[in-house]
Order: structure tokens, then sequence, then C-alpha cells
């Protein structure tokens, strides 16, 4: 692989990845109501599931996936339930704005919630997979390229992602004095339920 190929792609990469999706949203989600590190948490949990899903494209399980009808709606499914269930979380949290009993049982046990939660919505998404198995032959030359070579193109996508995501979080970390307005939050609750129930209704009606 050539660096002027690379560096194409990295440019539609960047692209990707600010382009709002469920992972932005997530991130969101558990920024609001867990802080800095709680967004943190959310963010290593899409990471892996990036490295999970480009991993299995590289190896060429991707493609079985998405050849396995059963398998690929399958996920499509579990993607557009899992959805839907942390949108509908959102909005029960807007809707009993008891945040100082939300934020206590955060504390207690957040971390691991926050990194499923992450994890769970971005390995249910086979949109994941249509990206990698999409993008990635445009870049890659079989006679050619290895196995390291794919490798670096898929985790190129998890590494900037990721980074993102962190600044994403470092900025409502900066106006989390205005976020912890109750208002705010029910506002914010309310918008990103909404969106999260939102994206698994496009997810179901993308078959």
């Amino acid at each position: 692989m050539t660096w002027s190929t690379y560096a194409s792609y990295l440019v539609l990469v960047i692209f990707v990845v600010l382009a709002p999706g469920p992972d932005t949203v997530v991130t969101l989600k558990n920024s609001f109501a867990g802080g800095f590190r709680g967004g943190l948490v959310a963010t290593a949990g899409i990471a892996t599931g990036n490295v999970i899903q480009g991993t299995a494209v590289a190896f060429g399980l991707g493609t079985l996936i998405v050849q396995s009808q059963t398998v690929f709606q399958t996920l499509r499914w579990l993607g557009v339930a899992y959805l839907c269930y942390l949108g509908i979380q959102a909005l029960r949290s807007a809707y009993r704005g008891d945040y100082a009993a939300i934020d206590e049982a955060g504390v207690q046990h957040g971390a691991l919630r926050r990194f499923r939660e992450g994890l769970l919505s971005n390995v249910t998404n086979p949109k994941v997979l249509a990206l990698y198995l999409s993008v990635l032959p445009q870049f890659i030359d079989p006679a050619h390229n290895s196995l390291g070579d794919t490798l670096l193109l898929a985790y190129t996508v998890a590494v900037l992602g990721a980074i993102w995501l962190v600044l994403l979080v470092a900025f409502v970390h900066s106006v989390r004095a205005w976020l912890q307005r109750r208002s705010v939050r029910r506002g914010l609750d309310t918008a990103t339920g909404t969106t999260l129930i939102g994206f698994g209704a496009a997810l179901a009606l993308d078959g």
C-alpha cells in the first residue's frame, strides 16, 4: 500500500467518523449521565466493537455474516432492539427527571454498563460491517496487499473514531456545569432517546 493511497483513505474515514450515527449518540448519552469518565468508558466499548468488526472483515468473517441472511437479519434485529432499548431508557430518565438518584446509581455500577452499551450498540449494527466491506476493497489490491494492510485500514476506523468521540466527550465535559441543570438534562435525554429510537427504526426499515 502506498502512502498516497492511505492518505486518500484517511480523508474518507474522517468524513465517515464525523457523520452523526448511533456511536455518537450513545457516547453523548453516557457523557451526559456519567460525565467525562462515563463518556470515555462508552467510547472504549465502541472502539472495541469497531476492532472486533474490522478484524472479522479482515479475516473474511464479515463477508460470511453479510452473505448469510439468517445471521445478518438476526444481527440487524438485535441492533434494532438494542437501540430502541437505549432510547427508551433515555426517555424514561427524561420523564422521571430524578437525576440525583440516577447519578448515584450510575456511580455504583456505571462503568461496566457504559462499556457494554458502547460495545453492544456497535457490534449489533450490521451497517458497520457493510461499511467495511464496501470501503476497504476500494483501497486494497488482492494481488499485492497483505492481511496486515487490511487490518491497518480496518483499525484506522477504530482509532480515528475513538479520537473523535474523545474530543466530543471533552467538549461535553467543558460545559458540564450547564448540562447539570435539570431542565437541560431532561431536554438532552429526550433528544438522545428519540434519536436512538429513530436510528433503530431506520435500521429496521433498511432490510
